[in-house]
């Protein structure tokens, strides 16, 4: 589970929270018709964006970014090295009763193919469509809340015009010009508030949750090749440690030798 989520959630509406208790009544800062606009006005503006489908499965999309990346590149890409010895040393049909093993679909299906002499270049082929059909899906969810974070304060500002509209029809009453203000204000906030601290923040952090993940696919394309061309264990480590940031690659097998001379 990734905790700095919920906690960047948690605390952003808490200290708003906080403000508001400490700048006066929190009664004053509630007005459902308001909550009504933005958060109806939201949900009306994308289910006109989206396919009914797609807003179906944004609980899930949420889901995973709660949740967290799944898979460790440094202990996936050990994997894949151990089951290019295994390979190289008993031949690839090995790998056929290995599958159990192995949690990502992706991997399965590549191990399988090559177990089974598929072509490599349509290996290759099958396994990329495969990551660009997936950025495909994960485009559509960082999707839907960039435009929930565009669209909330859009309605805010409309249900403030909607306030004061009803506020200056109403001028006959000066005591009742301040109350409307404020309610028509309040709109305004509401909409900035769920972009700002939800929508956008849910957004930004599904890029990066679909990066690391095409990272991982990405080492298994290349994995799955490499095992499959008969590449030295060691080549295939060299290989997929390319795709990792130097500081997160560790020592290589000849490093840890130097060291310990």
């Amino acid at each position: 589970m990734d905790i700095t989520t919920i906690i960047g959630i948690v605390l952003g509406f808490a200290l708003l929270l906080i403000a508001m208790v400490m700048g006066g009544s929190f009664g004053a800062y509630v007005d459902v018709p308001s909550l009504v606009i933005v958060i109806g006005g939201c949900i009306a503006a994308l289910l006109t964006a989206f396919p009914l489908a797609s807003l179906l499965g944004l609980p899930k999309v949420a889901q995973k970014v709660i949740k967290g990346a799944k898979t460790d590149p440094n202990s996936l890409i050990e994997q894949l090295v151990g089951f290019a010895e295994i390979a190289r040393r008993d031949g690839i049909l090995a790998l056929e009763g290995m599958t159990a093993e192995m949690k990502d679909d992706l991997l399965i299906v590549g191990i399988k193919m090559a177990v089974d002499g598929t072509d490599p270049e349509l290996i290759e082929q099958i396994l990329e469509a495969d990551v660009e059909n997936m950025m495909t899906r994960h485009g559509v969810g960082k999707g839907m809340f960039d435009a929930a974070g565009r669209y909330a304060p859009a309605f805010g500002m409309i249900g403030t015009l909607i306030g004061l509209v009803a506020m200056l029809a109403n001028m006959s009453d000066p005591s009742a010009i301040g109350a409307g203000m404020a309610a028509a204000l309040l709109t305004t906030m509401y909409g900035a508030v769920v972009a700002n601290v939800l929508f956008l923040p849910l957004a930004d952090k599904l890029a990066l949750r679909s990066e690391e993940e095409v990272l991982i696919k990405s080492i298994i394309v290349k994995g799955v090749m490499s095992i499959q061309s008969g590449d030295n264990p060691r080549v295939v480590e060299q290989k997929l440690k390319t795709f990792l940031p130097p500081s997160g690659r560790g020592e290589t097998d000849d490093e840890e030798e130097k060291a310990a001379a």
